[in-house]
């Protein structure tokens, strides 16, 4: 049987009738759920160990630059010879690059003799040009004289090595194939040049190949998974200002404003609210359109810096944005059609509104309070968001195994090699990528963590508040809110890493399940009964409720710890007890609230992300070295912060009509059904809503 709350958390009359004058919320309390802080300790120590690695063995170029033969990232200026201004990956050989595209062939474009340049070569109109190896050996040149000349140094040759470059064994390569300038890597177009071609021939040059494979192998490289991935990566990294601007400095800015309109213009937040979601949900919905080429002429391009305007070169990441905007317009739909259904109870949201923002007014400090927490997350995500462009980078760049034969002259050595074809790629060992999963899996828990020690200390906070009758009483500390901080450090902290872990692992399961179950969809290994398919599709519903279900549990749970200092289980326990036995008492009180405060936070995030949008869309971003392949993932990336930054903030309101509602039903079931604590606002309010909910039903 649950113990009287009265004297732990608030003045309680005694038997004699005589007020127990204890301070508020002290009790007996100790340390709750000591393994799992431990626990989360040590996951920390792993973190920096796993991040640590990261930066060891890393390299973000890797996300976007690819290698020459001698297994260099183009554009780095710590390889063997000095590459921070040749960015661009160009295939010498066009006979090697046809080679890689036949469809049996045992010849792979990752051989193919590749080097760093400036800028993609084009034919000449008038001669033939010339591309050659970097300038070492008996070549001497300095690399920026080599870059002067535009890579050309024939005319320097010896008769030897220039009847060598005609049998494309180099030093010496002809462009006869126009290129552009595709994600950083220069993308062969399959019409050779007729004086080009005619000047080779007249040279005495080995045969060139004419084929679409030209231009199908690089492009099948260049948008497969694994290079869409990296790109998407270094987008994130490329577009950092977008981040702090859009992701941390506004999303802060609009929640602290929509908080003080809570405080000072409660009556009129829920219409502003549906209001702008709706209007922001159609923006961020027409963005993409808008780049997804369905809108105007703002559509991505693969394509880096100017070029002929016949060149049409396609790209994974346009698909993947059409992908998101069907997916957004059917979102958009359904957004729109259910703000309509909550229309009639957008009075009840306001009444209970009204609660959250008495509690903001007399305890003041909570309305910056978040900052705290927000500061932390700050300095988090900036320390993980770079480990994660190192870890995905950490691979190892090795020499592959081949046994093809292709002859190339080596300046070094000084001869014609025939058994250094062999290119280099980089390869992800399972280690690296348990790593990542791992660095994925702490973000996520770290954020539930702050985000449950934020809530912890708003219920410590607000339950001072209601036990001392609502009034602004001596026997509440002068700043509650830090004394509810303090609570938390000394005795709560276990408790709360147990929380957020258990939030943390399920979200992880669901999306493990989510993912198989989208490759057998993929795989058409769907049930074909009717009740297979009701129940592979009801078990994401399943999986979903189970979610929301353990959120919301773990949401009360974090009240009952500030209160009572009970561990996790048992304050989940005493909060789910107490919910069930007032069910029929509190009803709907907060259930409108509650979706007007998740309108809140999109709200918050959907006008990071249309900001982002903005921000991305200007010359820095859309050209030369800073052009993001696609504005997915950074978009995505600041909705995710706004997000979180909003649910830091709005929690605020959210904590405080649960905190009151808590110790409602607590005060109610410990004075015969009759509350002796509650503020009179809270006693009206609860009036008015069962009055509303006769009138909305």
């Amino acid at each position: 049987m649950r113990g009287s709350l009265g004297a732990v958390i608030g003045r309680y009359p005694s038997s004699d009738g005589s007020a127990q004058m204890g301070g508020i919320i002290k009790h007996n309390r100790k340390c709750r759920d000591v393994v799992f802080l431990v626990f989360f300790i040590a996951f920390w120590v792993g973190m920096i160990v796993n991040s640590s690695f990261g930066f060891n063995k890393g390299n973000p170029l890797r996300l976007n630059y690819g290698l020459d033969y001698k297994g260099n990232v183009c554009g780095d200026r710590h390889a063997n010879a000095d590459l921070h201004e040749l960015e661009l990956r160009y295939w010498l050989n066009p006979n090697q690059v046809y080679q890689s595209g036949l469809k049996n062939s045992q010849f792979k474009l990752d051989n193919a003799r590749s080097i760093c340049l400036m800028d993609c070569p084009v034919p000449s109109e008038d001669s033939l040009n010339w591309v050659c190896d970097y300038p070492e050996g008996e070549v001497h040149l300095s690399t920026s004289d080599w870059i002067d000349r535009n890579y050309d140094y024939f005319a320097d040759l010896t008769p030897e090595l220039r009847n060598n470059s005609l049998q494309l064994q180099g030093p010496c390569y002809p462009v006869i194939f126009p290129s552009v300038n595709v994600y950083w890597s220069c993308q062969f177009i399959a019409h050779a040049s007729n004086v080009s071609l005619r000047h080779w021939q007249q040279m005495g040059g080995v045969s060139v190949v004419e084929d679409i494979l030209i231009d199908k192998s690089i492009h099948k490289s260049i948008n497969s998974r694994s290079a869409v991935l990296k790109r998407y990566v270094a987008d994130v990294g490329n577009s950092w200002p977008v981040l702090i601007v859009c992701g941390g400095i506004l999303p802060l800015f609009l929640s602290v404003i929509w908080l003080l309109m809570i405080r000072h213009f409660v009556s009129g937040m829920p219409w502003i609210t549906v209001i702008l979601f709706n209007v922001l949900i159609i923006s961020f919905t027409m963005f993409y359109y808008l780049k997804a080429g369905w809108i105007g002429n703002s559509a991505i391009s693969p394509i880096i810096g100017e070029h002929d305007p016949y060149y049409q070169v396609s790209a994974r990441e346009l698909k993947h944005l059409r992908a998101v905007a069907v997916l957004m317009t059917a979102v958009m739909i359904v957004s729109i059609l259910s703000s309509v259904a909550i229309v009639r109870r957008i009075l009840m949201a306001t009444s209970v509104l009204k609660v959250a923002a008495k509690v903001i007014g007399e305890v003041r400090a909570l309305i910056i309070f978040p900052v705290i927490p927000y500061l932390i997350l700050a300095i988090f995500y900036m320390f993980w968001l770079s480990a994660a462009l190192y870890l995905f980078s950490s691979g190892q760049v090795l020499e592959n195994e081949c046994n093809s034969n292709c002859c190339a002259y080596e300046l070094g050595l000084k001869r014609v090699s025939c058994d250094r074809c062999c290119g280099y790629t980089i390869h992800y060992t399972n280690h690296i990528s348990a790593a990542i999963l791992f660095h994925l899996f702490g973000c996520y828990w770290a954020t539930q963590f702050f985000i449950a020690c934020s809530s912890t200390v708003i219920a410590g906070s607000v339950a001072s508040y209601y036990w001392a009758r609502g009034e602004t009483s001596p026997e509440i500390p002068f700043l509650p809110v830090f004394s509810s901080m303090r609570r938390l450090m000394r005795y709560g902290l276990g408790s709360v890493a147990l929380g957020s872990l258990i939030v943390s692992f399920v979200e992880s399961i669901r999306f493990i399940l989510e993912a198989i179950r989208r490759k057998l969809k993929a795989a058409n290994t769907v049930p074909d009964s009717q009740i297979g398919r009701v129940s592979f599709n009801s078990s994401q519903l399943f999986r979903r409720c189970i979610e929301w279900t353990i959120k919301s549990v773990n949401r009360n749970a974090y009240i009952m710890i500030a209160i009572t200092g009970k561990g996790f289980f048992k304050a989940s326990e005493m909060a789910t007890e107490l919910i069930i036995s007032n069910i029929l008492r509190i009803g709907k009180v907060n259930v409108i609230g509650d979706v007007i405060l998740f309108l809140g936070k999109l709200c918050v995030s959907l006008s990071s992300a249309v900001f982002a949008f903005l921000m991305l869309n200007t010359h820095k971003y859309n050209s030369a070295h800073n052009k993001i392949s696609s504005p997915l993932f950074p978009v995505l990336v600041c909705w995710g912060f706004g997000y979180v930054v909003a649910t830091l903030f709005f929690s605020v309101v959210e904590m405080s009509i649960d905190t009151i509602i808590l110790s409602f039903c607590q005060d109610s079931d410990e004075h015969q059904g009759t509350a002796q604590y509650a503020p009179p606002l809270l006693l009206e309010t609860l009036n008015h809503q069962n009055e509303m909910q006769r009138l909305t039903q």
